[in-house]
């Protein structure tokens, strides 16, 4: 017996598929916007006075009911003078949110994320001080920032020199960069095994070969012996990096990667059509 597609995709289910993610999507936006502010508790209230009039309901309490009732009718008003502030902060997000203006902000972000690192590099270089600094790219980088200790600060070349100054708790291990942000200092990566790399290079360049053998991370490597500055990706080791290198090499990845997510499906179709018209003519 097989499917009736046609009764399934009719114009109401597809309505009401649109209706429920429209729905999902308020709700997730309306998480993302309040975590980490106090309004947050507030919401656990209001969702706990929903719950208990439901079971109100249920359980036939009917003076417990009415009184819910009128605690949330007047509720409503009660919650758009208390998330004023969200409110007004997610219509400004909302106005501002346009493929040019996030595409903008993204390529802003990305570029001060390379000024803290290259300040940060340029310090520890020049005084030798050894370290490890893992970019995620494609690849999560989950199970890596569970063993280090979890930080989630902003990017600034002063914290990435607290972080590998010599004899602090936070110096053995690597920082891994998430979303632009500082997701773990300390963390352990996985040691390359190969017999590829030359011997005089210790467990910080081989910790760096090991993550960009299993992902597609940016891995930042600065020598402590000879304050040498390499990059590992796609298990490819790149040794001896000026500034004017790892700079114009770290622009290239990160900020095409802010880029690629907007590109116009028609740029992609026009793509697609050039490489398959070519083989054909091939």
């Amino acid at each position: 017996m097989g499917i009736a597609w046609d009764r399934l995709l009719t114009l109401h289910n597809l309505s009401n598929l649109i209706d429920i993610l429209v729905v999902w999507i308020l709700i997730y936006e309306l998480i993302m916007l309040l975590r980490g502010t106090r309004s947050i508790q507030l919401l656990r209230g209001i969702i706990i006075l929903i719950l208990a009039r439901v079971a109100s309901w249920y359980l036939g309490l009917t003076m417990t009911s009415w009184i819910l009732d009128q605690v949330i009718n007047w509720g409503v008003i009660g919650c758009i003078v208390i998330f004023q502030p969200e409110i007004r902060r997610g219509l400004e997000k909302l106005g501002q949110r346009s493929v040019f203006n996030q595409l903008q902000q993204e390529q802003v972000q990305t570029e001060k994320m390379i000024q803290a690192l290259d300040s940060a590099i340029q310090y520890m270089s020049k005084r030798r001080i050894g370290a490890l600094i893992a970019i995620q790219m494609k690849t999560g980088l989950e199970e890596y920032i569970e063993t280090g200790i979890p930080l989630d600060a902003d990017i600034s070349s002063q914290l990435l020199i607290n972080v590998f100054i010599p004899n602090t708790p936070l110096h053995d291990g690597a920082v891994i960069i998430q979303d632009g942000r500082v997701a773990a200092a300390a963390a352990y990566l996985p040691l390359s095994q190969s017999n590829l790399i030359p011997k005089e290079l210790g467990t910080r360049h081989r910790a760096a070969v090991g993550i960009s053998e299993v992902t597609d991370a940016i891995t930042i490597v600065i020598s402590e012996e000879t304050g040498e500055v390499s990059i590992t990706r796609n298990n490819e080791l790149l040794r001896g990096m000026t500034q004017a290198d790892y700079l114009k090499y770290l622009r290239s990845q990160l900020i095409r990667k802010a880029q690629k997510p907007h590109r116009s499906l028609l740029a992609e179709a026009v793509d697609f059509v050039r490489t398959h018209f070519r083989g054909d003519k091939q």
